[in-house]
């Protein structure tokens, strides 16, 4: 455990009604009585950074509580790019997590539940975790990259609370009162408050998925017969067609069909090969797979975002001849192997490459299948589920990576971030404490339509909230990945996490802790200049010159544009364009080309000068 220091600390708990408790702490002891309902606490004094130190509580029983330092403690929230596990990095972050082991930096990790009808209390489940050799899995990425940076500065005890829900939206983390400046989502919360509701809505989406999945395992051909089935080395496909993997199916002749698509590949292997195990990566499939070699089933995966990666037994693989069947079904939009990623089988320290071509055959249709209700993009359910429980421990500051859920409601975004802020300032009774979050990186999602820009204006909504008193954002435009919406370069996240920080909560005041931020322009005959703060030592381009910038004349008609450095002031021109009245730069869902940055290496924010155009 890990309380923050230089706060007065409140320790609170439940009793039998109207008994006497008695807290020890360090060389204090505190007394109180519980309530009507069993409740009581106490605030104990101001503490400086230390520990380890030992609580007892002694009521009817007693529970002691060991190794708990003082430091800062950091909530960290959001979706699940947040809560990306270390574990799941462990082939891109090898050799930082074998050399993790800080009893300084502490995590406490939970599954918040969603609660429409009242405000928890508590939390069904919740440990605390050092960051050692134990527990490197399970450490949010970015929440450790943090610490670690932070730790390493200040030599503090980190604490974090790692409180986040995949997939969530902004709008489930704020609290009802709040909700109530949003009319159409406190409607939607009334209904879900209603009685039976939620239990009505989540058996009828029950009910439709059983039905779909049902049907589909029926008429899927490869399951008919079981004297045949499909993932049978020896079957015969002579009337299989061949597919290039990766890829999509939507992009070939077959279309944009739902259901099931079985894929069928031969590799080899000389009995040198088959000496040690053996682990395939298959990339990220959308939507599930289902894996076979030789025949024998080797795992499955039910969720799109998730990689694939499969550890084969030792008498799984043959000399010569392998055959690996992928059973893949699709439930909505456009399903297949997920390109840029890779295909492989790593074995005894060499690599067989399995992208190319493959086998295919289809084994059934259906209708799309609609997604299944989830809770946490219902109004309100989060913040009663995943932040009322935490309301009356003191922090140091809040850690937040979301968004992708409300892009496509991107110009709300401004009021709806404005407003959480403000509620969790108002419900945790700490005054503006410091509010930390992460712009959405670079990405373009292939598999779900989306209009142009709706990524481009929820940047410009995050970078509007800079405006809100002690808040402090990581521009990731430079480490997005156009095929995964979780991109696995967590380190820098963590690092530029902890440089705004360093400003916004530690009050260091000569760091450079941003890229350039557009300021203001001038508009000079066909030129445009623009100024920027934060441009550190000076604005440089990474890599030739400079790329990302568009301009516009009063016809709206945008333009790639000409862009340099001149005076630490960008120039911008386009012979199209005589007139200018307006320059936006890496305004896109996905622009890779971007490349402007400090001379401390922070790249600088997406930005247009007007929203006029």
């Amino acid at each position: 455990m890990v309380l923050q220091r230089d706060a007065k600390i409140k320790i609170w708990g439940w009793a039998s009604k109207n008994e006497e408790v008695k807290i020890h702490f360090i060389d204090s002891t505190y007394i109180t009585k519980t309530n009507q309902v069993g409740e009581w606490s106490v605030n104990i004094s101001e503490l400086k950074s230390g520990g380890p130190y030992e609580m007892q509580i002694d009521a009817s029983n007693s529970i002691k509580i060991k190794d708990i330092l003082v430091g800062d403690v950091w909530v960290c929230s959001g979706q699940s790019n947040m809560g990306l596990p270390l574990g799941v990095l462990k082939d891109v972050y090898k050799d930082e997590i074998s050399e993790i082991n800080n009893p300084m930096i502490r995590q406490f990790s939970t599954f918040p539940r969603t609660n429409f009808s009242n405000r928890d209390s508590d939390f069904k489940f919740g440990i605390w975790q050092h960051a050692d050799s134990n527990n490197i899995y399970g450490l949010t990425a970015a929440g450790y990259f943090f610490a670690k940076n932070i730790y390493e500065i200040y030599k503090v005890p980190i604490g974090l609370l790692n409180v986040n829900m995949g997939g969530s939206a902004a709008e489930a983390w704020i609290s009802e009162e709040s909700m109530k400046e949003f009319p159409i989502y406190y409607k939607e919360l009334l209904k879900f408050k209603s009685p039976g509701y939620l239990e009505l809505r989540n058996k009828q989406d029950d009910e439709r998925a059983n039905n779909w999945n049902r049907m589909l395992r029926i008429n899927d051909i490869g399951l008919k017969d079981e004297k045949q089935l499909w993932s049978d080395p020896n079957l015969n496909i002579s009337n299989w067609e061949s597919m290039q993997i990766p890829g999509y199916w939507a992009d070939t002749k077959v279309g944009n069909v739902n259901g099931v698509i079985w894929f069928r590949k031969e590799f080899y292997l000389t009995d040198k090969n088959t000496n040690g195990s053996a682990y395939l990566k298959l990339g990220r499939i959308v939507d599930s797979d289902s894996v076979f070699i030789n025949g024998k089933f080797i795992g499955s995966t039910g969720s799109q975002y998730m990689p694939r990666n499969y550890e084969i037994q030792n008498d799984i693989l043959n000399e010569g001849k392998n055959v690996i069947v992928v059973r893949v079904i699709n439930y909505i939009h456009k399903g297949g192997f997920v390109p840029g990623k890779k295909y492989e089988l790593l074995i005894s320290g060499q690599k067989i490459n399995l992208a190319g071509e493959w086998n295919y055959k289809i084994g059934a249709t259906s209708e799309q299948l609609d997604d299944h209700l989830f809770t946490g993009k219902i109004p309100t359910g989060l913040f009663n589920g995943g932040i009322a429980p935490l309301l009356n421990y003191n922090i140091k500051g809040v850690l937040w990576y979301q968004g992708e859920s409300n892009t496509s409601r991107a110009f709300e975004h401004y009021d709806l971030f404005k407003l959480l802020i403000k509620d969790w300032r108002k419900n945790w009774k700490q005054g503006d404490f410091p509010f930390i979050f992460v712009q959405l990186p670079n990405f373009v999602e292939v598999n779900v339509e989306r209009t142009n820009y709706d990524w481009a204006i929820f940047r410009e909504s995050q970078l509007k909230s800079l405006s809100i008193p002690n808040t402090g954002m990581a521009v990731a435009i430079d480490i997005g990945e156009y095929n995964d919406i979780h991109p696995v370069n967590k380190k820098d996240i963590g690092a530029r996490l902890a440089l705004a920080a360093r400003k916004v909560a530690y009050n260091e005041q000569n760091i450079v802790y941003s890229g350039p931020i557009y300021k203001s322009m001038e508009i000079i005959e066909d030129k445009v200049i623009l100024s920027f703060s934060n441009s550190g030592s000076g604005l440089v381009v990474k890599g030739g010159k400079l790329k990302s910038f568009e301009i516009c004349g009063i016809d709206n008609e945008f333009y790639p544009a000409e862009a340099k450095i001149e005076n630490n002031k960008i120039l911008v021109w386009c012979s199209k364009v005589l007139l200018p009245v307006a320059v936006r730069y890496a305004w896109n869902n996905n622009p890779e080309d971007a490349n402007l940055y400090n001379k401390e290496g922070l790249p600088a924010s997406p930005f247009r000068t007007s929203e006029l155009y």
